[in-house]
């Protein structure tokens, strides 16, 4: 882990510039995103991946990382000193795929996979679905062409953004799925996808977990996010005395975000990897 010194660092000019860009360019950043630039050796970053750090693609496994975001990850990284997260729907394996060689802190699948450090092994939070409900969500995939049905050990992910159409048979029929099970699973909405997970989990309950575990205690909290299942880790971080940051797209209008959409996110980062720069160097020096 890096160890940060004492004292806030300067921006630079050359990361003042990238400020200036993200505000007047064709980037938009919020006012509160570009104000945590001026000091933000003492946050602790959690990061969502699918609409906020990677664009959203027809189906989960043809998302497109692109070149530079895993060094630039890794830069914000070892910056923070070890205290940046993912938190994510997906599992921590996928997101390990796809940025390798890179091993994060992380959630996976609304906060029911944790590691909560780099080189652990990913703890099981809540048990697997049952075989019964599984079967029954993979049934519904005929409802229309296009549905896919995503399993994933604690939850089961309905994706029908290929079958749009579709969403209110969906809907009825992942309802009465979980109505029907004796597992005490809940029905989480996001971007044009339905998941049964198990009640008592979510992204909010992962960040707070985490928060309270080096090298993220004592830190303030910065969530960045763009959909439903982000909105309990918003609150988490909030609550915390930090700050929930939106990016825009199918769930948060343009003018209640603190993004315009990934690219602005990638930005931000870059602006933060300068920011941080001072204190990187002068731990590994």
């Amino acid at each position: 882990m890096v160890a940060l010194g004492p004292g806030a660092p300067k921006i630079s000019q050359s990361s003042m510039t990238n400020v200036v860009a993200m505000h007047e360019g064709r980037k938009r950043v919020g006012d509160r995103a570009r104000a945590l630039l001026a000091s933000p050796d003492g946050c602790a970053l959690f990061i969502d991946i699918d609409g906020t750090l990677l664009g959203v693609a027809p189906t989960p496994d043809e998302v497109c990382v692109p070149a530079g975001l895993v060094s630039l990850l890794e830069d914000v990284w070892r910056g923070l000193g070890g205290a940046a997260a993912v938190l994510t729907g997906r599992r921590i394996a996928d997101a390990d795929r796809l940025f390798s060689p890179l091993s994060f802190i992380a959630s996976g699948v609304h906060g029911t996979e944790l590691r909560g450090e780099p080189s652990a092994p990913i703890l099981t939070l809540a048990p697997p679905i049952p075989a019964s409900v599984v079967q029954a969500m993979n049934n519904i995939s005929s409802l229309a062409a296009g549905i896919l049905v995503e399993q994933k050990g604690c939850g089961v992910a309905v994706h029908y953004r290929n079958a749009p159409l579709a969403r209110q048979a969906l809907e009825s029929e992942v309802a009465a799925i979980i109505a029907a099970s004796s597992y005490d699973l809940v029905l989480r909405e996001g971007r044009k996808v339905l998941e049964a997970v198990p009640r008592g989990y979510s992204k909010g309950t992962a960040l707070l977990r985490l928060a309270a575990e080096p090298p993220f205690r004592g830190r303030r909290p910065i969530m960045i996010g763009d959909d439903v299942g982000d909105e309990s880790a918003f609150q988490a971080a909030e609550g915390l005395g930090g700050v929930g940051l939106r990016v825009a797209g199918e769930h948060f209008r343009p003018e209640a975000s603190d993004f315009g959409g990934v690219a602005d996110v990638r930005a931000w980062l870059e602006a933060l990897a300068e920011a941080l720069a001072p204190h990187k160097a002068a731990a590994i020096g």
